[in-house]
């Protein structure tokens, strides 16, 4: 390659295979899409299938991407939230165990039921995120226990002494299903869920929400805790492959992975980790990369 190294891009379309749509005639949106280029590169490409779940673990953005970067994670993987946390410039020392704290909106009805309305209170704003997690530090102030904010839905708790072998519950594999049992367990999840519950007097009334309201938006009117462990002990990418490397991303888990692999978190302007994120600058930042003599 002209004496340069050579160098590889790994895109993932996490989620685009989706599910079939009647507005779209029984199709996916990707079936449906036009999509030349990824025609282009399936035609003089090499096709195959890879497993990024072990059978052993459950399946997840987290596993999956391990795996796509080369670690095993049933020997790295210690759980979701320690890798969200690393993208806050988070390390946990000790007994701490970080859990990934969503805003999430729950659906009551008349006989005290709740269902999982929105995992991500409507996709809320990270600067909206960002006051209601203010506001729970200020009411939920106890020794040992932080929240962090991070984007939009996503954030982080450090609790000093949480447990980390507890089997919580990612909340959007809950959409739309009841979770009063979960919410008031009183086995082993009674710490957590005892938490989410106290989170509810103090977002309810909270202006951001009465504002989300207002607007017809829905409200982020519970934490839900899920994902929780330590401090995982990973060798960066330099001392398991030898090479660098460079991510871009919205999302905190994949920039939390990186972190740890002591890649380069390459900024883009405008990226969401949703559909109005901004896609031509993600693809301009890599090519880019690409040109880069440091990566």
């Amino acid at each position: 390659m002209n004496g340069k190294k050579k160098k590889y891009i790994i895109l993932v379309g996490d989620g685009m295979g989706d599910y079939p749509l009647d507005e779209l005639d029984g199709k996916t949106p990707l079936e449906a899409a036009g999509t030349p280029w990824m025609d282009k590169l399936a035609a003089h490409g090499v096709l195959g299938w890879v497993q990024t779940v072990p059978p052993a673990c459950e399946p997840g953005s987290d596993i999956a991407n391990l795996s796509l970067m080369g670690y095993d994670p049933l020997v790295y993987h210690t759980g979701r939230a320690p890798l969200e946390a690393a993208s806050l410039g988070l390390r946990l020392q000790g007994e701490e165990v970080a859990f990934r704290c969503n805003l999430v909106h729950l659906e009551r009805s008349e006989v005290d039921r709740f269902r999982m309305g929105s995992y991500s209170a409507g996709h809320i704003s990270s600067d909206e995120g960002c006051e209601l997690i203010a506001a729970l530090n200020a009411g939920l102030k106890k020794p040992g226990l932080t929240f962090h904010p991070g984007v939009s839905y996503r954030h982080v708790l450090v609790w000093d002494g949480g447990d980390p072998t507890l089997k919580t519950r990612p909340p959007h594999d809950l959409t739309g299903q009841d979770v009063t049992e979960y919410l008031f367990d009183q086995g082993p999840l009674a710490p957590v869920v005892d938490l989410m519950r106290r989170s509810w007097p103090i977002l309810e009334g909270h202006p951001v929400n009465v504002e989300r309201i207002k607007q017809g938006k829905l409200p982020a009117d519970s934490i839900w805790l899920w994902g929780q462990g330590k401090q995982p002990a990973m060798p960066s990418f330099m001392q398991q492959y030898g090479r660098r490397g460079g991510i871009i991303s919205a999302v905190d888990l994949l920039r939390g992975i990186g972190t740890l692999l002591g890649w380069e978190i390459l900024p883009v302007p405008g990226i969401t980790g949703y559909l109005d994120t901004n896609y031509r600058g993600k693809a301009e930042k890599a090519l880019a990369a690409l040109n880069d003599e440091g990566l």
